[in-house]
């Protein structure tokens, strides 16, 4: 028999025919797994985890308010769930790597749910910290859920999947935006926090029902060992810089979006929540502009993407900084900001599970801690900013952590296997 010969379904293109029992389990469960629709349902758990942390961006300015946070520090509304954030990355996504994920993913979920209701119940700002912090430590579902995409992924669809999935992502952090901004302004923002709850709830049992259990005979010893294991990553030249990269990459994010709904809500422009949100859809359009980025990294092509997005990067605050007098210009500014984004994004991630099939979940946890910690730097800085230089500080704020990473990318731009070779080839010459 033949993979001709099982007829698999549409989505699962292979092109080599090799005998049935070299193929492992592994493409057995993509056949069943990576159909259509139960990449949708990974991609809605995504966006609806990461809308968790970045529901507060478009209703800083009411949500401080009535909760008693002074302007200066509205910030931190969004780096609490960002730093519980970092926390899961460390302590929970390793268990990916040790447990059924299918079950991970769904006692995530429920949990973020809870860390929700807490937020929506708050009557004091210590409990909503309290709330953000604890959906933040469980959102690291996102993480849980990538990989799973990534380790039933043969290597050349796994930027494909990556992709798809993580547009879930794109869709979370932005799309939230347009929601958040019409659901507080009927009914205020405690309500965002409310449906997120829900929508957590109903996904978990959805997990349980639509996706199967992993068949992974090869797991690392335990718990323990997973966590310890992370501290090698830390020493190898692909994870630092892909993770450097991220850390820049997220903190010029972070700067627009946790920062864009203040001088909109200023003069002269004076935009509702719901207005504000709106600019969520350009951002959309640029991320999702980018879907083929997990094609260009299988051809192998994810390092010049990564120079030729960061490069876009840098470019977009130009007409980002426009925003006092410009809408329209702040509009291109989003669209190529968020394409540039996830290009870079896909591409890192690619890189890294390829690197290391057999530790998905740890090395994609790993990698975010600079996700995380970069995207808590750009948002408790553009507040503190903004307040004393105003939007033209925080523009070149931004600009300024996107030409940090684009100098890590072009101090590594030879891959290491040709530095290998050109030390073994001045060795051969002595």
């Amino acid at each position: 028999m033949t993979v001709r010969d099982m007829t698999p379904p549409d989505e699962l293109q292979i092109e080599t025919i090799m005998p049935y029992g070299q193929i492992g389990c592994n493409l057995l469960l993509i056949g069943v797994v990576m159909d259509v629709w139960r990449r949708l349902l990974l991609a809605v758990v995504c966006g609806v985890a990461v809308a968790s942390i970045y529901a507060a961006q478009p209703v800083l300015e009411p949500m401080g308010r009535d909760l008693g946070v002074p302007a200066e520090l509205t910030g931190w509304i969004v780096a609490t769930g960002q730093i519980g954030y970092l926390a899961g990355l460390v302590l929970l996504v390793p268990l990916g790597d040790v447990v059924d994920r299918r079950r991970l993913i769904a006692v995530h979920l429920a949990l973020t749910a809870v860390g929700m209701i807490l937020t929506a119940s708050a009557s004091a700002a210590w409990v909503a910290f309290v709330g953000l912090a604890a959906a933040g430590v469980f959102a690291v579902v996102v993480q849980t859920t990538v990989a799973y995409a990534a380790s039933v992924s043969l290597p050349a669809e796994r930027g494909r999947n990556i992709g798809v999935v993580t547009s879930g992502v794109v869709v979370g952090i932005l799309g939230a935006r347009v929601v958040t901004g019409t659901l507080a302004e009927v009914w205020g923002w405690r309500s965002v926090y409310a449906v997120l709850a829900v929508l957590s709830l109903g996904l978990a049992a959805l997990v349980l029902v639509v996706l199967p259990s992993e068949e992974r005979p090869n797991r690392p010893a335990g718990y323990g060992r997973a966590v310890v294991s992370l501290g090698g990553l830390f020493r190898q030249r692909i994870f630092l810089t892909r993770g450097l990269i991220a850390f820049f990459l997220f903190a010029s994010f972070g700067t627009l979006w946790s920062g864009l709904s203040l001088p909109l809500a200023d003069t002269p422009w004076q935009l509702s929540e719901s207005q504000i949100g709106l600019f969520g859809v350009a951002g959309l359009a640029g991320a999702l502009g980018a879907a083929r980025a997990g094609r260009w990294a299988d051809a192998g092509r994810a390092a010049p993407v990564t120079g030729l997005a960061l490069t876009l990067l840098i470019l977009s605050w130009a007409a980002i900084a426009q925003l006092p007098w410009s809408l329209w210009l702040l509009i291109v500014g989003i669209v190529v900001l968020d394409f540039a984004v996830q290009a870079v994004h896909v591409s890192n991630q690619h890189l890294l599970t390829a690197a290391h099939p057999d530790r998905t979940s740890s090395v994609i946890g790993s990698y975010m801690v600079f996700y995380s910690l970069g995207s808590a730097l750009g948002a408790a800085a553009t507040t503190a900013v903004f307040t004393t230089h105003g939007w033209a500080g925080s523009s070149l704020l931004g600009a300024g952590f996107a030409a940090c990473a684009l100098a890590v990318w072009a101090t590594d731009r030879r891959p290491p296997l040709d530095r290998a070779n050109l030390r073994s080839e001045k060795a051969g010459t002595r």
